[in-house]
Parts: C-alpha cells; sequence; structure tokens
C-alpha cells in the first residue's frame, strides 16, 4: 500500500490524537482530516503510495487512507496492506491475506465456466444503497472458480465503498421508496444474470442453478420474500438467512427435524410456515466463512481450490479486502471448537465475502461435496430374497 512513509511524523502524531479525539467525541474523522488538509503538503512528504485513487469519501488522499488504516490496526495493516507481518504471535490459525486473494489467478477470461463444472449458483447481498452480487462456477468436488461479481448499481470504477455509492439505488428509481427501490434493482440484477446463457470449455450451455437472497437486512426482508415469490424466475431464487452460529450456540447438526424440512451440510431449509409462506434457507455463516477461506488457502490444482479469473492481481484489490474484512478466531464452548468470525477493526466492506459464501451455500444445495465432508451414512444394501423365501413369508402371515 505504501512504498515509503510519511518522514514528518511529529504532523501525524498531531493528526493522530485529532482523529481519536473525534471518533470519541462525534464519531467522525472531519476535523482531522481538515487538519490534514491545512498541512497536506508537509505530510506527504517523503511518501509513496501505491495506489492514489484509493481512499474513502471521508478522506482527500491514499496517503491519508492508509495512515488511518495503520492507526485503526497496525498488526493488521503491516499484515494484510503491507504484507510485512510484525513478529507477534497471531495465533496458529492461517488466515487469509489480500495477497493471497488477489494472486489466486486461474488466468481464464471473464465469465468462462471451465468444462469440469457443473453448476453456477448466484448470491445477492441487500443493503439499502446497493445490491452486492457474486457468481461462481463449481466442479462436484467443491473446486469453484469466482466467474464475477460486482454491485448493482454499477459504480463503474475499481474502488469504492457502500458509504460512497454513487449511483445507488434510490438514485436509479427516484419514484420508489426503500423497499421499492431494492426490488427493483432485483429484478432488474436477476433478470439480466438468471436469463443468461453462459459458454463452458466444450461448447455446453449452461445457465445459474440457483440463486440465494440475503432477507436478514430488517428493512428488505418482506421485501426478498415477496421478490422472490413473484420472480419469473421463483424456481431458482430463494431467500436466505445466515446464522451465526458460535462454539456455544447449538449446531445445526443437533436442530430437530420437522416434517418437510430438508438438511444440508451446516444449512438447512425449513418447513414453510407463517405469513411469509415460501422456502427459505437457513446456514452456518461461521462455518461456510471459515470453508470459503479455506478454498482459497487450497493450491492451485488440488481438489476444493477456490480461484479467480484472469492475470491482473490488481483488478480484484477491492474484492480481496472484502474477503478479508473478517478474521476468525477459535473459540470452544458445550464441548466443541468453532470458529468465530469477527469484524476487523478497520470495518471495512464485507458483502463479497458474504456473496461467496453464499455461492457455496447454493452449491451444496445443488449437489456439491467437499470429500470427507459428506456425513451422511452409506445405506445398507437390501438384501434380496427369493420367490420362494417370499412365498413363505406370505403363508406364514395368512397362518397368523
Amino acid at each position: 500500500m505504501l512504498y515509503k512513509f510519511p518522514s514528518n511524523t511529529k504532523l501525524w502524531d498531531e493528526y493522530a490524537d485529532l482523529r481519536a479525539e473525534g471518533l470519541r467525541c462525534s464519531g467522525d474523522i472531519h476535523e482531522a482530516t481538515e487538519f490534514y488538509e491545512a498541512h497536506r503538503a508537509e505530510m506527504d512528504e517523503g511518501a509513496e503510495v501505491a495506489w492514489a485513487e484509493r481512499y474513502n469519501h471521508d478522506e482527500i488522499s491514499a496517503i491519508q487512507h492508509a495512515m488511518n488504516l495503520k492507526l485503526q490496526d497496525e498488526v493488521a495493516f503491516w499484515a494484510e496492506y503491507q504484507n510485512e507481518p510484525l513478529p507477534e504471535d497471531l495465533g496458529s490459525e492461517e488466515q487469509l491475506s489480500i495477497d493471497g486473494v488477489i494472486h489466486k489467478l486461474n488466468g481464464r477470461g471473464h465469465l468462462d465456466v471451465p468444462v469440469g463444472c457443473n453448476r453456477i449458483t448466484m448470491f445477492v447481498d441487500i443493503q439499502k444503497a446497493l445490491l452486492f452480487y457474486v457468481v461462481c462456477a463449481w466442479e462436484d468436488d467443491f473446486t469453484g472458480y469466482v466467474i464475477d461479481y460486482g454491485a448493482y448499481p454499477d459504480q463503474r470504477r475499481r474502488y469504492f465503498s457502500l458509504a460512497d455509492a454513487n449511483p445507488t439505488l434510490q438514485s436509479v428509481s427516484p419514484r420508489d421508496g426503500i423497499e421499492g427501490s431494492i426490488y427493483t434493482g432485483l429484478e432488474k440484477l436477476t433478470g439480466d444474470y438468471l436469463g443468461r446463457e453462459f459458454v463452458r470449455d466444450d461448447g455446453a450451455m449452461m445457465k445459474i442453478e440457483r440463486c440465494l437472497v440475503d432477507a436478514n437486512w430488517g428493512a428488505s426482508t418482506d421485501v426478498v420474500y415477496q421478490f422472490c415469490r413473484q420472480s419469473k424466475y421463483s424456481n431458482i431464487i430463494l431467500p436466505s438467512h445466515g446464522r451465526y452460529i458460535g462454539a456455544s450456540s447449538k449446531p445445526m447438526s443437533e436442530y430437530k427435524k420437522a416434517v418437510g424440512d430438508r438438511i444440508g451440510h451446516n444449512w438447512r431449509m425449513p418447513n414453510v410456515a407463517g405469513k411469509r409462506a415460501i422456502r427459505h434457507v437457513l446456514f452456518d455463516t461461521n462455518y461456510w466463512k471459515t470453508f470459503i477461506h479455506s478454498r482459497f488457502l487450497v493450491s492451485m490444482g488440488d481438489r476444493g481450490c477456490l480461484s479467480l479469473w484472469g492475470r491482473e492481481p490488481e483488478a480484484h484489490l477491492l474484492f480481496a479486502e472484502h474477503l478479508t474484512a473478517e478474521y476468525r478466531v477459535k473459540t470452544e464452548g458445550r464441548g466443541r471448537k468453532v470458529d468465530e468470525w469477527k469484524m476487523r477493526p478497520e470495518n471495512n466492506d464485507n458483502h463479497w465475502l458474504d456473496g461467496v459464501v453464499g455461492c457455496a451455500v447454493a452449491a451444496s444445495m445443488c449437489g456439491a461435496v467437499l470429500p470427507g465432508t459428506d456425513s451422511q451414512k452409506p445405506s445398507k444394501a437390501k438384501t434380496r430374497l427369493k420367490l420362494s423365501e417370499l412365498q413363505k413369508q406370505r403363508k406364514k402371515t395368512e397362518n397368523l
């Protein structure tokens, strides 16, 4: 992120004090930004930044953005943004890094589907201003390929955040309220993708088999259910709810199965009940975030590897920031150990992480299985009976 750091440490120390005070008192950094703007020439002296356009809406330069990240969490800054981890004990669990994501490239073209893939899935993450989406192609053993991701409306720039989105759902549908703009956005986004044909390497035409839509955001839950019920792609789209299941929580495998429930690998589709009257899926977010991070840590060429299209690492930098916006902490409770996922102190957007997680859940629903994770016990082969034995059993029954 920074090739060289600013040389005027005294002014940056004053900036750090103003920033900390502003966050404590007003929850923002506007006073610190004003100080930086007034002394920018001196404070920028000696610094060299990798990407001059990379900064947030409440900042005025990429140098300020980098220094803010350093002030928020120095350990994370050196490890994730400078790729030079500090010599501290960060735990035994391997954490996915930005560098690890942006270099997980398969050299394929955008929207290309490898010949080994038998299913394509999509996930839409609902926010007030934007719809974030991810599309993945999967082989049967959960070898995966991220073939597309983005935001609706299109932001027309590589680096943006939810906070500085422009245009927004409301700006492209000015006559609609919040719910109406979300409905319209879902209609346009799914209309574009769910009716599209993707060409596999062998020439086979494929379509998205399952699309999950986030229904957790409070203001959007009812409209998501309404859209999924009324959409012409209602046979493909399902509302979804990620559930935070920690070490002390009851795991999904111990949930009592009711009539009509469909149970999968750390996901379940409960029987339809209540006013919404539409099937939906619940899944364990902690488990599936660990699953996705593990897939990105698998070496290229191995089974279960997850990779990105293209050959330019910088093109996926923002995507990598989303995927590494959370870190895992090993916790123990109720006699079991699980990874619990926490947002990093800088509180980056994590919406594409949710998107890849949702795509993986959808792939599991469609039949993808990572070798070694199929917990279903093999059914016993039925013993074939001879006709004479069947006749003997029938006579015994008649004599009773």
